[in-house]
């Protein structure tokens, strides 16, 4: 596996803050896209991660199913429910489940996975920040390089590992090889 080329690595911080000052704000109005194989995953599970759902989730699950009727990158995105995605409780069901297994991407939407990493379409990756390449996301504390100095390469080694898997050809939209 080649390694994964990061152009910003010299200078982007990330520390997720989830459980230390971050509620999940990253899930927040979170519509991912789902590939068809995504899809399939998600719903072999659905019976383990019903339970964990928020209540307004699982009914919403139950009346309208997990997916929404809009599409990015030409596939269709989670339902948002209440402001939050459908499978956020406290933290991200699907993630939860999966790392019992031993695997926290198991399920989880490649863009979820992968998050704050973004493929630049040439074979190299960049790391979210606040004030780069367009950033719009302002309100997320991690994205923002004053808020910590830990170097987003040593914070976000799974997520690299997992981007490095997809190969230098991986777009969003695209279906991630060996998930």
């Amino acid at each position: 596996m080649k390694p994964l080329i990061v152009v910003n690595a010299a200078t982007a911080t990330f520390d997720c803050s989830f459980g230390r000052g971050c509620e999940g704000v990253c899930c927040r109005h979170g519509e991912p896209s789902v590939t068809p194989a995504e899809q399939a995953r998600i719903n072999g599970v659905l019976d383990r991660v019903r339970p964990l759902l928020r209540p307004e989730a699982a009914s919403a699950l139950d009346a309208d199913g997990w997916l929404s009727d809009q599409q990015k990158v030409g596939l269709p995105m989670t339902r948002v429910v209440d402001d939050w995605c459908i499978f956020f409780n406290k933290g991200c069901t699907l993630h939860s489940v999966g790392a019992a297994e031993g695997d926290f991407a198991k399920y989880k939407p490649i863009q979820c996975v992968l998050f704050p990493l973004e493929p630049v379409g040439d074979g190299t990756w960049y790391v979210r920040q606040r004030g780069y390449e367009g950033e719009e996301w302002d309100d997320l504390f991690c994205l923002n390089p004053a808020n910590t100095t830990r170097q987003a390469v040593e914070a976000l080694a799974p997520e690299m590992e997992v981007a490095a898997a997809l190969g230098p050809a991986f777009t969003w939209g695209a279906e991630p090889s060996g998930k």
